[in-house]
């Protein structure tokens, strides 16, 4: 059907007399079919050999699965296969790769119907499994029983229901009880941290990534996963300030205002941390999780609570550092942000002192972002005002004005200049302090 290069038949591959029998599968075929843009192609080759490829100047890639880079596109191009489990986790199979393998062979052993899709040169649609029937019908459905072989399946559905949550795809009543069975199975713990942060990561820059992490609730999976997010759900707050009660629906409603704020925002240093606000925004109320029933709805001291609980998730995925720091500073001090007008203006210098706000400026933006989230996250809220956050901006423009120059000029050394700094910064606060003051007297 296609040579080796099907984008250029007059090219050198395409003069060599072995011809490739290729289609397009799976997310491409899929994401075509929808009409939304296609980033990665994937091909499947029916018929070949390995020594055929090599010989058409295709490179091997991985020593497991028979998967060639093309030599002139560098897409990926993988010889049909079959796969038998046998051992645990999701690295646990052994493929048989060979010229008799068919296609659907191959597209049986995908995880959902709507990747396991193929299409040939002139567009036409090799579809074994109904994938075109559950694309029109938003359903994302496993394509046989051995889906329960491979439990990273369970992160990878619950992304595909988080990026696709907005074309109304849900996903299939059986598929997500045999995500519960691969969840209850102990399968989940054969999975790599990197593997699981990955998938994590890829959802949280999803318009939808609640929907992975509501998903994961729903099969089970979340409490093997991430068991102090999933101890959130039925823990209450006080109506008063939270009318949604619930911390785990509350932290997810953060999210979907992280998601907004940070597609909304113009500040090119905020879009390109969106997911390092989005994580944060997931670990701010952690703490409340470790509150005594008999203490409830309040949670005296959570802030500070839940910073191991940071420091621990974030070690046994192997989150990368700039995740971890900003998910500990608005843990620590969100509070702080949401009662910026009651604060003297030393506690607020304290704060910025202990943000590192002065060294790192665009992290204070974004902590500033992810605590704006955390108060419109909240039933009825999502509309309010939050002045707070156009106070603490402009104390710290104020208070980042001050730099040591003046005072080495002045002739002041050491010490004397950090203490001189630190004065100058409380000033420059509490004018901004009597500035907020006195305009909210006029406005009064």
């Amino acid at each position: 059907m296609l040579t080796a290069d099907s984008n250029n038949p007059n090219s050198e591959n395409s003069q060599h007399r072995h011809l490739l029998n290729t289609y397009l599968v799976g997310g491409a075929v899929r994401d075509k079919l929808l009409n939304r843009p296609v980033k990665d192609k994937d091909h499947l080759v029916v018929g070949a050999t390995v020594e055929q490829m090599l010989a058409l100047g295709f490179q091997q890639v991985g020593k497991d699965f028979p998967v060639f880079l093309h030599p002139k596109t560098t897409e990926e191009y993988a010889l049909a296969r079959t796969e038998r489990k046998q051992g645990h986790g999701y690295t646990g199979f052994t493929c048989y790769a060979a010229p008799d393998v068919t296609i659907e062979e191959d597209l049986i052993r995908r995880d959902l119907t709507v990747n396991a899709m193929a299409m040939d040169d002139k567009g036409h649609i090799i579809d074994p499994y109904h994938g075109q029937q559950d694309l029109e019908n938003r359903i994302l459905r496993h394509v046989s029983d051995a889906f329960v072989e491979d439990p990273l399946r369970v992160l990878r559905v619950a992304r595909f229901a988080a990026r696709y949550h907005q074309y109304g795809f849900t996903i299939a009543d059986e598929t997500l009880a045999l995500m519960s069975q691969i969840s209850l199975s102990g399968e989940l713990s054969t999975l790599s941290a990197e593997r699981i942060w990955q998938e994590m990561q890829r959802s949280l820059a999803e318009d939808n990534p609640e929907v992975f992490f509501e998903t994961l609730l729903k099969c089970h999976a979340l409490k093997a996963l991430w068991p102090e997010l999933h101890s959130l759900w039925g823990v209450p707050n006080p109506e008063k300030w939270h009318p949604e009660i619930c911390s785990g629906v509350h932290t997810m409603m953060v999210l979907q205002q992280a998601v907004r704020l940070t597609n909304e925002s113009d500040n090119t240093s905020i879009k390109q941390n969106s997911t390092i606000i989005r994580f944060a925004a997931l670990c701010h109320d952690l703490g409340k999780g470790l509150t005594p029933g008999n203490k409830w709805p309040s949670h005296h001291g959570h802030e500070k609570a839940g910073l191991p609980l940071v420091e621990k998730i974030c070690q046994q995925l192997k989150i990368p550092n700039q995740y971890k720091q900003l998910a500990l500073k608005v843990c620590e001090y969100h509070l702080h942000s949401h009662k910026a007008f009651e604060l003297k203006a030393s506690t607020i210098l304290k704060m910025l002192n202990h943000l590192d706000a002065w060294r790192k400026p665009e992290e204070f933006d974004a902590f500033i972002m992810t605590c704006k989230a955390d108060f419109l996250g909240r039933l009825h809220f999502e509309n309010r005002p939050y002045p707070q956050e156009q106070f603490l901006l402009a104390v710290m423009r104020a208070a980042s004005a001050v730099n040591a120059k003046e005072f080495v000029e002045q002739g002041l050394k050491g010490i004397e200049i950090k203490s001189a700094i630190a004065k100058a910064r409380l000033i420059a606060i509490e004018n901004v302090q009597r500035s907020f003051y006195q305009m909210a007297t006029d406005i009064g």
